[in-house]
């Protein structure tokens, strides 16, 4: 009877590689870890060579094991559909790349009970570090990473009672940026659109920073409107009421163009999609004309709709948060530290004069 055989070729072992090479397993070790002092050229050459003849792969996994290292780390991401998540993340697998990490990423799709599984799941697994961009996580889910824990690092947003680093954005920075360009465009009434951002650190930054940026402006009215984007019946009916707002400011600026026009300052790529859409069944595709749009965020759609943004570093938020685990990582015992990048303006016709 013909025993059957697997399809895929068996992998080379270190015991392969230490036969083909006439050494011991040892040897071979040494060699894999860089040691290659104690090791002659010869055998060197001939441990390189059987290598390469059974294009053996070593197992990192049990490698790192036996040295209490794995080199796995998490990256806990609260929604994976907002462009400035996946751009972020675009900066992190760069940085695991260059410094030999293996990133672990958890979705939680929004749900903090999800979240809180995903921290419990990330610490079973060993993870060296964890990067946490999360919605809704609390001091005491986190207890288990960050001060005193697995190392952790927080992307966007901070966690009340949690002492460790954060990389993000300059809020205030970016906010004051955005509301001195509409002043500067000649918009006399400010509405800064913001998902519920009570518990939300980055919100509540730049709506605290959008009303301190109109201290500077006492000709200028400034207020907040929040949109809940997670409810259909509430955000239709708030949206609704701005339309009678709207509505009535357009008709008085349409008679008399001393009116002081009125501007929408979205906290996030998600509010101004939400408000652009409407916009645009609304007012037709050239809304713009009628109503003047800001967001933070500049995801790629924003060119397309002629929208001015404040375009996030993201790229370099993922990266530099890589950067301070790996430090972390290898002992870095400095205070917490807080990297805050600095937003760029790219304007468009949405607030043209």
């Amino acid at each position: 009877m013909n025993t059957p055989t697997s399809g895929a070729p068996r992998r080379a072992t270190i015991s392969d590689v230490a036969r083909e090479a006439g050494t011991g397993k040892t040897s071979i070790s040494r060699y894999l870890n860089g040691e290659l002092s104690v090791l002659s050229p010869q055998l060197r050459a001939r441990i390189e060579a059987a290598i390469e003849r059974l294009d053996y792969q070593p197992n990192q996994m049990a490698r790192g094991l036996k040295r209490g290292r794995n080199r796995l780390i998490g990256m806990l991401v609260a929604d994976l559909t907002n462009p400035y998540s996946v751009e972020v993340l675009q900066g992190v697998e760069a940085a695991c790349h260059a410094l030999g990490y293996m990133p672990l990423i958890c979705h939680a799709a929004n749900e903090v009970d999800m979240e809180r599984r995903f921290l419990q799941l990330l610490t079973t697994y060993r993870v060296e570090g964890v990067i946490v961009n999360a919605l809704g996580v609390s001091e005491e889910t986190l207890r288990p990473v960050g001060g005193g824990g697995i190392p952790a690092v927080l992307v966007d947003r901070s966690v009340d009672g949690l002492v460790t680093d954060m990389v993000g954005l300059d809020n205030e920075g970016a906010t004051t940026l955005a509301t001195r360009h509409l002043v500067e465009r000649g918009f006399e009434r400010l509405w800064f659109v913001v998902q519920p951002f009570e518990h939300i650190s980055s919100r509540r930054q730049r709506e605290a920073a959008f009303h301190r940026a109109l201290e500077q402006y006492p000709q200028v009215k400034g207020r907040t409107v929040v949109l809940e984007l997670g409810d259909a019946d509430e955000l239709a009916q708030t949206l609704n009421a701005l339309d009678d707002e709207l509505d009535a400011a357009i008709a008085a600026f349409d008679a008399s163009p001393n009116v002081p026009r009125v501007a929408l300052f979205a906290a996030n790529g998600p509010v101004a999609l939400a408000l652009a859409r409407h916009l645009n069944q609304r007012h037709g595709p050239n809304w713009q004309k009628r109503v003047a749009l800001l967001s933070i965020d500049d995801p790629e759609w924003a060119e397309l709709a002629g929208i001015t943004t404040i375009r996030q570093p993201t790229y370099d938020i993922g990266y530099r948060a890589v950067e301070f685990l790996h430090q972390r990582i290898d002992g870095e015992q400095t205070s917490a530290r807080d990297c805050l990048l600095p937003g760029e303006l790219i304007e468009r016709a949405s607030t043209a004069r």
